[in-house]
């Protein structure tokens, strides 16, 4: 993760977003992969996870990748090209075939993969120095003419240098700074829950009226009410689940789980500083929008960094960036922060807005209660229904 924190350590990345429906912001452009039948664990093979070639048809190139990682890589994949799932896959009556190897275009997805693991092994000593974005960009097709610069220069997306992070200042007075801005530790431990009530607003169509429970420390789930019926994602601090109407239940693969774990503790600080191990200040600081900021990296063992960035006369945190760590590479999630308001002395943010590469969408809420009953059923997964014929 040493890497990784040195390629993280410095300038930010801006998030184009194309949509493609609310499936896509849910989803992240993936909607399901072709299960083999479901078997009965042998007990000595029970304890064993399954590898993605054991539980999906037609795998030739990931076969040896847990398969709680597959989805995750064919995220980072949409992500990377700009395309959706019907990009590679075979689509029926609007009915995705995974299984099926009739498009040529996901004859190439494996080849370029192929070409993609080669090139690391024979060139950068298995490290992941190449993925699919290197090329792509988000563009189905790589950009072999560099492009002409319409408007001047342009930032780079991702600044890498060599500074070591463990050669960093510590970030823990600015993250100090920040639990003294929103209220204080000895305010914030006594919020056991809450309730908001709002609206989620996409690129396109009207906004949706959105609930959203929590318990501290990480427990969060938010449920989308929508025409066809209520959209839920959910993680109870063990487990996360995704349902959305007319779709089977999905659960949240480990890096699914540990992104909606920083999401739902960044509304509790206080136990978002223990999610990490370190805390270390970035030496170079940066912009978001026209307020300068102080960047926070919070590093723990066997994550990728998390990035935290909090304005520097407020001290307020105003931007999270966290990756998903998938097979093929990072995929981010940045989640804007924005309209601080008091609530029973605890300041919290009224609009936040989460980008992927596939989309975004702003949450603006309208009420929030603290410390009231909730159900605790709210919080326990359902039992997985069939898919609909």
């Amino acid at each position: 993760m040493i890497k990784q924190a040195k390629a993280m350590a410095g300038h930010g990345r801006r998030f184009g977003w194309l949509t493609a429906g609310i499936v896509t912001f849910l989803f992240g452009g993936i909607l399901a992969v072709q299960a083999r039948p479901a078997q009965s664990p042998s007990p000595t093979t029970a304890a064993a996870p399954q590898t993605a070639a054991q539980k999906y048809k037609n795998i030739q190139v990931l076969k040896n990748i847990p398969a709680d990682e597959l989805i995750p890589s064919m995220q980072f994949i949409t992500a990377a090209l700009g395309v959706d799932c019907n990009f590679c896959h075979v689509e029926n009556q609007g009915k995705l075939e995974f299984d099926k190897d009739d498009k040529k275009e996901k004859k190439t997805a494996r080849e370029m993969m192929q070409m993609m693991f080669a090139i690391n092994k024979n060139n950068f000593d298995g490290e992941r120095e190449v993925t699919c974005n290197t090329c792509h960009r988000g563009s189905a097709h790589p950009q072999s003419i560099p492009a002409i610069l319409a408007d001047g220069p342009k930032p780079e997306a991702m600044h890498q240098h060599d500074t070591d992070p463990a050669s960093l200042p510590s970030g823990a007075p600015v993250f100090d700074k920040y639990i003294q801005a929103i209220g204080g530790a000895a305010t914030l431990v006594k919020v056991s829950n809450r309730v908001e009530k709002g609206n989620a607003v996409m690129p396109q169509g009207p906004p949706i009226p959105i609930d959203i429970y929590t318990k501290a420390p990480d427990q969060r789930v938010s449920v989308m009410h929508m025409q066809k019926g209520d959209s839920t994602t959910a993680y109870n601090g063990h487990a996360g689940w995704i349902y959305f109407p007319g779709r089977p239940l999905r659960e949240m693969s480990p890096a699914d789980q540990q992104a909606a774990k920083l999401d739902a503790e960044a509304f509790y600080p206080v136990q978002l500083e223990h999610e990490f191990t370190e805390l270390k200040l970035d030496d170079h600081s940066e912009k978001v929008g026209d307020r300068e900021t102080n960047v926070v990296l919070g590093l723990a063992k066997g994550q990728p960094p998390v990035k935290l960035y909090f304005e520097k006369d407020s001290g307020l945190l105003v931007r999270m960036v966290h990756y998903a760590d998938t097979p093929l590479g990072l995929n981010p999630t940045q989640v804007d922060f924005a309209d601080y308001r008091e609530v029973a002395g605890v300041k919290t943010p009224y609009r936040w807005t989460i980008a992927r590469p596939s989309g975004s969408f702003t949450i603006q809420i309208e009420d929030v209660k603290e410390n009231v009953p909730i159900d605790d059923a709210k919080f326990t997964e359902p039992a997985a229904q069939p898919a609909p014929k």
